[in-house]
């Protein structure tokens, strides 16, 4: 605003009638007036100067463009204004600036702040792990009389999942009642049944769900996914039947459902069904269906889902999350010569296919090629991570590759800063006790810097074994028996170990245990794929098949023919007191045996046996099997669960060791 010197000194040229303007002095005639903006235009000015500054902060991409754009914020008198700030906040968040540092800072400056800004603090925080920062700036708005959002419920929620804290979760579970107002919103209540289900409170997460007077997709998957993770299918099931509409993710859920529950046809089952459907899938669905015919072990769904997955345009050429899939799904098939195929036409290859074919390698017992792979990704540039060291020193391990693995363990920190998990540990005590060197793996069990766990003593528990040292193995099965108190497989191996060590009354003693913890033995099974893609099971002792009659005569046969070379059953594999004459009946039935009589009957002579067991394959059965590949020339392939074995003409790709 001008005003006039003298006696005009107090009006302003605005407020000068125009017929006396003529009569001012020229200076003051040539000064303008600036001109009148309604309210309105004034608004919609600020309205657009706000949303290019919305629009500048979702393009940058580093924090030096951060600032620049806050000074633009402050230079245009928009520094008390929640929405554009709120906005900053999230930016901040998104790049991983320390909320302390300057968010923080930002929030305090804002005279009046609304539920929006104090959400994106809140949200902020909470991502950062900082929940203790989060509820103070909660309380705080509380204090204030500022009412939280939905926004606001959910981020706190979601901190609650990450931390691990249930109680402080009721609480704010408490507040959506205490304020009201939410009884309705989906988002939040959907936000709290994940949270409950993260915890493992499935019981809270499902009262929740049935209070709902409405749900969406969200609200079923969340439940859905919670019973998958707590092993309970059936629960899944119910739910899943009564959803009204499924979805992919529904659907995904429960294929990958079953196969993490080791329910191998179920999970196929369902992913038929989803086909029938017409419902999409993705790399999700399919990596699923892909790891539960991996537990299958068959050639007929691994060739099967292959090629579904060409069909469906997911090639391992391309893809290389299936890709990575498919490698493991073959080498636990017992081809690994067709995972190597898959690996090698991958047109892009990440630390996570390498670290597939490195643990194909190792559990066929092909530690150097493992050992030349894992080299080859180092060389070209792809860091190992923990999965990659654990597949390297399991090949080492199977291979008694003492010194290589203990290179490679010490290089773990030293060259690619990664801290040896328990994992890593429970590796180099399989190593050193598979080595013979059992004091030196005791050493490192008691002495390692982390608290080990069943499998670091499970390790030497099973290395005690091979080797007869019942004092040792009892050291190993009392920490098993307080970590795992109904692993029933850590007594039978004691019981094993001390049956070898002819010390009878301590196999009484670990029986007895046995018995008054109501623990029952799982029996020996296994299983192989006929030449009509049946999958065939036998277990031990069982006389009930079909084709017994036939299969009884095949192992009679083999056993004069291997006696004739020198083999003698190993009598030491039967822990039970029993007579000679008796052990030999029980050893001639293991399932094994069983499923390869049968084998060696359906399965054409041109193509390998391949046979699947659900525990470690003993002593006996091993030398036995090595036999029959010698004496009939025919490919034997057993997986047990520690590894695979190839027998060909009289050898185990294992060495007799594992």
């Amino acid at each position: 605003m001008v005003h006039l010197s003298h006696k005009f000194s107090t009006i302003p040229i605005n407020f000068i009638p125009k017929q006396f303007s003529k009569h001012l002095p020229q200076q003051i005639q040539s000064q303008t007036t600036p001109p009148f903006i309604p309210f309105s235009q004034r608004q919609n000015q600020r309205s657009l100067l706000e949303s290019q500054l919305i629009s500048a902060l979702n393009c940058c991409t580093s924090l030096t463009q951060i600032q620049q754009i806050h000074a633009r914020i402050l230079r245009k008198g928009f520094e008390q204004c929640c929405y554009v700030l709120t906005k900053l906040i999230r930016i901040l968040t998104k790049m991983e600036i320390p909320m302390d540092t300057y968010a923080k800072l930002v929030f305090n400056q804002v005279e009046n702040p609304n539920p929006f800004l104090c959400t994106a603090l809140i949200r902020g925080y909470c991502l950062q792990g900082l929940v203790k920062e989060s509820v103070f700036v909660y309380s705080e708005m509380r204090k204030k009389s500022v009412l939280p959002i939905s926004f606001t419920f959910s981020a706190l929620f979601k901190a609650c999942g990450v931390v691990n804290d249930v109680d402080l979760g009721r609480q704010i579970h408490g507040q959506t009642i205490l304020i009201g107002g939410f009884g309705f919103d989906l988002f939040v209540k959907n936000s709290l049944i994940e949270m409950y289900v993260k915890l493992g409170f499935l019981g809270c997460g499902r009262k929740v769900f049935d209070e709902l007077p409405e749900r969406d997709l969200i609200s079923w998957t969340e439940l859905i996914v919670g019973y998958v993770k707590a092993g309970d299918m059936e629960s899944a099931g119910e739910l899943f039947s009564e959803l009204p509409k499924k979805d992919m993710v529904a659907w995904t859920a429960m294929v990958t459902g079953y196969a993490q529950n080791a329910k191998p046809r179920e999970a196929l089952e369902f992913f038929e069904r989803m086909l029938n459907e017409g419902v999409e899938t993705d790399e999700v669905t399919l990596v699923g269906v892909i790891s539960a015919c991996a537990q299958l072990g068959a050639a007929k769904y691994a060739n099967w889902i292959r090629d579904i997955v060409e069909n469906l345009g997911f090639s391992p050429t391309r893809c290389v999350v299936v890709g990575s899939a498919l490698i493991d799904m073959y080498s636990k098939c017992g081809n690994v010569e067709d995972a190597y195929k898959a690996f090698k036409v991958m047109e892009e290859k990440n630390v996570f296919s390498y670290s597939s074919m490195i643990a194909g390698f190792a559990m066929h017992g092909y530690a150097y090629a493992a050992l030349e792979l894992f080299h080859e990704m180092v060389k070209i540039g792809i860091k190992p991570n923990k999965v990659t060291f654990i597949g390297v020193l399991t090949a080492c391990s199977h291979s008694r590759m003492v010194e290589q693995g203990r290179q490679i363990f010490e290089s773990m920190e030293e060259k690619f800063g990664i801290s040896p998990g328990v994992d890593h540990y429970s590796c180099m005590v399989d190593l050193l006790g598979r080595a013979g060197c059992l004091e030196e793996a005791l050493n490192l069990a008691e002495t390692m810097p982390l608290e080990p766990n069943g499998g670091v003593w499970g390790a030497l528990l099973g290395a005690c074994r091979t080797y007869s040292n019942p004092d040792i193995a009892q050291i190993a099965a009392n920490h098993l028996f307080e970590l795992e108190p109904n692993a029933i497989g850590n007594y039978i191996l004691l019981s094993n170990i001390y049956a070898s060590a002819g010390r009878w009354n301590d196999v009484l003693m670990v029986r007895k245990m046995m018995r008054e913890k109501g623990l029952r033995k799982n029996p020996g099974c296994s299983w192989l794929e006929t030449k009509k893609g049946v999958i065939q099971e036998f277990f031990a002792g069982d006389m009930s098949h079909p084709r017994y009659g036939e299969m009884k005569q095949v192992l009679e046969d083999l056993l004069n023919r291997l006696k004739a070379i020198g083999y003698q059953p190993n009598m030491n594999s039967i822990a039970y007191d029993v007579s000679d004459e008796e052990k030999r009946r029980i050893l001639i039935t293991h399932s094994e045996k069983l499923a390869l009589a049968f084998g060696l009957l359906d399965i054409n002579a041109d193509f390998p046996v391949r046979i699947m067991k659900n525990i470690r394959m003993c002593e006996d059965c091993h030398s036995f099997i090595c036999g029959v590949s010698q004496i009939t020339g025919r490919v034997i392939i057993v997986r047990d669960n520690l590894r695979f074995h190839h027998f060909h003409d009289g050898k185990c790709s294992c060495g007799n060791f594992w």
